[in-house]
């Protein structure tokens, strides 16, 4: 099994292997080049994030700049607006439905590490190629019709349900249902909609 496949299946890899480390690099290149783009440069801006993104639906907008691991593991639905800064670590499948609206500062993870110290630090023998830690991931779906306020952080392998409203400087640690407001940190469901 490759490093990539145990990164996409949730086991614990090596994020310093040569084919990451070759995605990483490639998606380094596609954001720079994205994040100095004139915003009138319309064309240019969706050649990129199709190059970029595992998919994207029609009119979708992301504004600049905007950052991300691999690229190749976000989906994002028709109609999404993704505003300014907002970081996705996709280093699994990040899935956005259609007609979100992602806020400013938006933050998604789907990386993780072991809690204890013990665990997460690991040593290769000698070899200086691989992390001196673990890492694993989950994903993250979010579904349509989803307003996320900003500076929300929403953690690894969490669902948001369709109709939702996720409030300013959230943490969301844990699934949230269809049709409801919520908010806080941890985030919590406040009232249905």
């Amino acid at each position: 099994m490759t490093e990539k496949e145990k990164m996409l299946s949730g086991l614990c890899y090596n994020s310093r292997d040569g084919e990451l480390i070759e995605m990483y690099h490639r998606a380094r290149q596609l954001m720079k080049a994205y994040n100095s783009l004139d915003s009138t440069e319309i064309e240019e801006r969706n050649r990129i994030l199709t190059d970029l993104l595992g998919d994207k639906g029609k009119n979708i907008w992301i504004e600049a700049p905007f950052f991300c691991d691999y690229g190749e593991n976000i989906f994002i639905g028709e109609n999404t607006f993704v505003n300014t800064n907002c970081i996705f670590l996709d280093d699994n499948k990040i899935t956005i439905g259609k007609n979100g609206l992602i806020a400013p500062y938006v933050q998604i993870y789907t990386a993780s590490h072991p809690l204890k110290a013990s665990e997460r630090i690991i040593e290769f023998n000698g070899n200086t190629e691989g992390a001196s830690y673990l890492t694993s991931s989950l994903p993250v779906e979010i579904g349509d019709n989803v307003w996320i306020g900003g500076n929300t952080v929403i953690m690894p392998g969490v669902k948001v349900g369709n109709n939702v409203t996720i409030g300013a400087s959230s943490v969301v640690t844990r699934d949230i249902p269809d049709d409801v407001l919520a908010l806080g940190n941890p985030c919590r469901v406040i009232k249905k909609l």
